[in-house]
């Protein structure tokens, strides 16, 4: 009895320790950074340039692996579905997290409590660009292009918020464009200075190379401010006289739900590390990237504050669920 009652309290405290013990020996082996978008996409770069510096922080290799399809849902589900060890995690963006609650009408898994947050990375403005073909030099010859010419006009998408924010400006400004989806951003770049379609709204990492190039032209920036890396464009409030359009990008990293906490606050900690990291901010500078170290409650609070503004936007924006 005495044995058996012995074993019985080694066996309570061995599992009032393990999850201490694992969070003191974690990282010991190398960790896998799921990207839900392609390769050369933002998500892609700057969660590639985070996953390289936090590996410096926990002594591991943090792994990237791209796996896009269907706005991000593809690789996110693969993520909810990982064991909540620490060592598969998601570089998430305003996509998987925010908005495709409201732009699908069944997930693989619940939006909401599938994921443990760990930290909130930045923060880009997109860019509304055309095809140097079509006929327009700013943003209110487009709409006015666009209004004589009702559903001619394509634009390209091949994420939630290349898609929302085309379809709200539209709506704020009483137009309709035709709307061909797109696997990842470079092919919809590729397809935009081809003439395949007209117009396309993309993050800076995709943007700016090509605009600085003379490839295809910028009209304007989903920011409410002008942005530093490109200045000469004014906002979509500018050109247009909108006093309330802004629609951005943002990134942010989470893990499985039921992660443990000691786990997630030794990758919080690396994350903000990498966001304070002067290589990291001056690499991203010229793409508008802002950092923006937090708790992983900041991130759950921004989280829950962002599903509703993006479920809003796409009612505003008569979007069907899919």
């Amino acid at each position: 009895m005495k044995t058996t009652h012995f074993l019985g309290l080694l066996s309570f405290a061995l599992a009032l320790t393990a999850p201490t013990l694992h969070a003191q020996t974690y990282p010991n082996k190398p960790i896998k950074a799921v990207v839900p978008f392609a390769a050369g996409s933002a998500t892609d770069q700057i969660g590639r340039a985070f996953a390289q510096k936090m590996s410096e922080s926990l002594g591991q290799p943090i792994v990237v692996e791209n796996k896009a399809g269907v706005n991000g849902m593809l690789g996110a589900d693969l993520v909810a579905k990982s064991a909540p060890d620490g060592y598969t995690l998601l570089v998430g963006t305003n996509s998987t997290n925010a908005a495709l609650k409201s732009l699908m009408k069944k997930l693989p898994y619940d939006q909401d409590t599938a994921f443990a947050p760990i930290a909130y990375l930045g923060s880009v403005p997109l860019v509304v660009a055309v095809n140097n073909d079509v006929p327009v030099k700013n943003l209110k010859e487009l709409v006015a292009l666009a209004k004589s010419k009702p559903n001619q006009l394509t634009y390209a998408s091949a994420s939630t918020s290349q898609r929302v924010s085309t379809e709200v400006l539209s709506h704020m400004a009483g137009i309709e464009m035709t709307y061909v989806p797109y696997k990842s951003g470079p092919a919809a770049m590729t397809d935009l200075i081809g003439g395949q379609v007209n117009l396309f709204t993309a993050d800076f990492a995709v943007m700016l190379p090509q605009i600085k190039a003379g490839k295809i032209r910028g009209l304007a920036v989903t920011s409410t401010q002008r942005s530093k890396a490109i200045p000469e464009l004014p906002t979509v409030n500018e050109a247009l006289g909108f006093k309330d359009y802004e629609l951005i990008a943002y990134f942010a990293m989470f893990a499985p739900a039921g992660t443990p906490p000691d786990v997630i606050a030794k990758l919080n900690k690396a994350a903000n590390a990498a966001a304070n990291d002067k290589d990291v901010q001056e690499r991203f500078a010229a793409l508008g990237f802002e950092t923006a170290p937090a708790s992983p409650e900041a991130l759950a609070q921004r989280s829950k504050a962002e599903t509703a503004k993006w479920a809003k936007a796409i009612r505003d924006a008569k979007i069907e669920a899919e």
